[in-house]
């Protein structure tokens, strides 16, 4: 990742169904993203586990 610094993590919907939105600079887009979608799957796994953990659901998404 070339900019650390631009990423920052919103909560679109807070709650027991919560909905977080993942914003980064656009040449870090593909990083975030990775080949065929892998690394975003992987991060919305762990958060879903996590947020299962306590009972909860969660959902993520990557902002362009």
């Amino acid at each position: 990742m070339d900019h650390p610094d631009d990423v920052r993590v919103e909560i679109l919907e807070p709650g027991d169904d919560a909905s977080f939105e993942l914003h980064v600079h656009p040449d870090d887009l593909g990083h975030v993203i990775g080949k065929q979608g892998r690394t975003a799957r992987s991060m919305r796994l762990a958060l879903g586990a996590a947020a299962a953990r306590s009972g909860r659901r969660a959902n993520l998404e990557i902002a362009d």
